[in-house]
């Protein structure tokens, strides 16, 4: 049966929260796709309006718009989601990594659409409800104190 970790993400406040859609709750979004608009009925949340964004397969590999279906293809990507556009500077005396413009990467994508092996979906808020969601704040980090 599917599993799917579901991310919501508020565009208005910058945070985020996760539910977790199990067996029959995860039957309606297979076969979605990135860009699908659905109700917040599916989630329990009523009156909200949701849009998946993205999302990843079982082994980590992101979801990507333009490669089609469920299965994951390597693609060569210029920009976007999963490529870095970075690269080691070739001397040796130079640390850090440089910025390639146009450079292209062959890299692994998850198809567009959900199916029973994806991971994780994203989706953000399009329209909210009556009910409050709980997004939780990160603990700020206490800062070491500087040694004199």
């Amino acid at each position: 049966m599917a599993n799917f970790k579901i991310v919501i993400s508020d565009p208005k406040k910058g945070k985020s929260m996760q539910k977790e859609a199990r067996d029959d709750a995860a039957q309606p979004f297979i076969g979605m796709k990135i860009g699908d608009k659905f109700k917040g009925e599916l989630l329990d949340l009523a009156g909200y309006e949701f849009q998946i964004t993205g999302g990843s397969d079982f082994a980590g590999f992101p979801m990507r718009k333009d490669v089609p279906g469920t299965v994951r293809n390597k693609i060569l990507g210029v920009k976007g989601v999963g490529i870095t556009n970075k690269k080691k500077h070739k001397k040796k005396t130079v640390k850090g990594l440089r910025t390639m413009d146009g450079m292209r990467q062959r890299v692994t994508m998850a198809g567009n659409t959900v199916f029973d092996k994806t991971a994780q979906i994203n989706v953000k808020i399009l329209k909210e409800g009556s009910a409050k969601l709980e997004f939780v704040d990160k603990p700020k980090e206490a800062k070491p104190a500087e040694a004199k």
